[in-house]
């Protein structure tokens, strides 16, 4: 997505065209606590609503990208949900950040699609009927 990213376009890891609800959820804080939640709010709404009837994406960013780094305590459940159908946004200004910082590229989880910026993602999201929620 990192190369073909348009605003009035977007695309998806998991498309839902039969999705009858849409969400955005942010991830900004490096807080095991709050990607917890966040993946909890992901996981009942799912339950509550149905795979086929939900679309979900998780975007990280600042410092919440941590939440999708390859050793991430929430890696496991990442996969999980991945396989349901949410997908999981990486902000590439954070990563490119970061590989600044560290001389490297961190590792991502392998369910991460890199968007170009993932404020930039939510609100192209949210200018295409996805609700906005923020543990």
């Amino acid at each position: 997505m990192l190369k073909t990213f348009q605003f009035d376009h977007p695309i998806f890891q998991h498309p839902h065209p039969f999705a009858t609800s849409h969400m955005v959820i942010q991830i900004s804080g490096n807080d095991p606590a709050i990607w917890s939640l966040a993946l909890n709010n992901a996981e009942n709404a799912l339950k509550l609503l149905g795979n086929d009837q939900t679309q979900i994406v998780l975007v990280a960013f600042g410092p919440g990208l941590h939440m999708l780094l390859a050793n991430s305590p929430v890696a496991d459940r990442i996969n999980a949900l991945n396989k349901s159908g949410v997908e999981f946004d990486a902000c590439n200004n954070t990563l490119q950040a970061m590989a600044r910082a560290l001389g490297h590229v961190p590792k991502l989880v392998p369910q991460a699609m890199i968007v170009p910026a993932g404020i930039v993602r939510i609100v192209q999201l949210e200018s295409h009927g996805f609700s906005y929620i923020k543990p």
